[in-house]
């Protein structure tokens, strides 16, 4: 990163939804550590190279406890915390966050996601009886694509399925980076903390079988229970990354695979390319991981792609990494035979995400569902027109216009 670079506006914006920012190839051939303004009008580094991506995420020196330091870049403006120092946040962090990744990751393993597949596959079906049944056109985005993500995370966590606008609302105002006042924001997390203090309240009253319940008798084997505070962060973590991101990816995973028709064809000729179809989606998609994750530099670090100085808070451009030419045979085109597929869409190294074996679940049960049930499938609309949600630290779509064939 060089000084007698200009900074440029982030996040970069692309001419549609399907496709990448036209900046993304420029930076990484002549600028890929660059200097950006965040909407906060705070200075970061953007990276946009594989390598380089992958190297912050999974590098010591380069922390995500660093990005509640008063010095760090904050996101949006107006926001004198930042998303990494948010109570919800701070809570977790003092819980310890290895311990943390152990009690809570015993729930998110593949196995025991494959075991949920069935009861993902019948609500799947559920909700493509009602699209039928109201008929073509549907938005399968609001059908389909957020109803089931809700649906698993509120029966994982035990939460009732008739709250799923509440925390909608609030999602939308943690994961927004100019809509709402450091007011509201400080509101919404009040709000959504003691919602989630009522229902740990509930459950340590009436036990169930939910994650949350598990978390509180210690029935995780890791010893002392999760706190009362950590519950209620827990709840607000999961339920935030449980949904909205799952949503928007499936709702865009539909969009590429629909946009070009060749690509459906061939999953209705040989469906056991699902779960690589799913992994290729995931790589490809250039607004699924649209932001990116932070970092903060606690020592300046020498990588391929320039130098970082030390107390830079770095943004780690996954979808950009994922559309590298350096690390991808034809990394601009869509080949939903691709393997091996190391995109860096969950993040690398100890932060990683969680929730990425119920992400990669909930997408092979939708997508099985939608080629045994509507083979015929097919977009509603012309792709130039599908139009993404602005301002959101995730750009999942408005909308997703579809009929079908008999």
């Amino acid at each position: 990163m060089t000084d007698a670079q200009a900074p440029v506006p982030y996040p970069l914006k692309a001419r549609t939804p399907l496709q990448p920012a036209e900046e993304w190839a420029e930076l990484r051939e002549k600028c890929p550590v660059a200097r950006v303004v965040l909407p906060s009008g705070d200075e970061a580094a953007l990276l946009t190279r594989y390598e380089d991506v992958r190297t912050a995420l999974s590098d010591p020196r380069f922390s995500r406890e660093g990005l509640a330091r008063p010095d760090a870049a904050r996101i949006a403006a107006g926001d004198s915390e930042g998303i990494f120092s948010s109570p919800m946040a701070r809570t977790l962090n003092a819980e310890g966050h290895e311990r943390w990744r152990r009690m809570v990751g015993k729930w998110f393993t593949a196995k025991r996601m494959t075991a949920l597949r069935p009861d993902m596959e019948a609500m799947a079906d559920r909700l493509v009886d009602g699209m039928v049944e109201r008929g073509s056109p549907a938005d399968i985005v609001a059908d389909l694509a957020f109803p089931l993500p809700v649906y698993v995370i509120c029966t994982m966590l035990g939460v009732p399925e008739a709250d799923r606008d509440r925390f909608k609302t609030w999602s939308d105002t943690f994961l927004t980076m100019t809509r709402y006042t450091k007011d509201e924001t400080a509101a919404a997390h009040r709000e959504f903390a003691a919602y989630m203090a009522g229902l740990v309240g509930g459950k340590r009253a009436e036990p169930g079988d939910d994650l949350l319940s598990l978390l509180m008798s210690g029935a995780d084997g890791e010893g002392e229970p999760m706190t009362e505070e950590a519950l209620v962060a827990t709840g607000q973590a999961l339920l935030l990354a449980g949904h909205e991101t799952t949503a928007g990816f499936i709702g865009l995973m539909l969009a590429h695979l629909l946009s070009d028709r060749s690509r459906w064809e061939r999953l209705l000729a040989d469906p056991s390319l699902t779960r690589l179809a799913v992994e290729e989606s995931l790589r490809f998609d250039p607004n699924g991981a649209n932001f990116g994750m932070l970092r903060y530099a606690d020592e300046e670090a020498e990588l391929a792609g320039g130098t970082v100085p030390a107390g830079a808070t770095v943004v780690c451009s996954m979808a950009s990494a994922n559309r590298d030419e350096d690390a991808w045979e034809y990394a601009s085109e869509m080949d939903l035979g691709r393997s091996p597929n190391r995109h860096l869409t969950f993040g690398a190294g100890a932060h990683s995400c969680l929730g990425q074996p119920l992400a990669r679940t909930e997408m092979q049960a939708v997508l099985s569902v939608l080629l045994r049930r509507l083979p015929g499938l097919e977009l509603a609309v012309d792709a130039a027109e599908l139009r993404a949600h602005e301002g959101l630290l995730t750009a999942p779509l408005r909308e997703l216009p579809v009929t079908w064939r008999r």
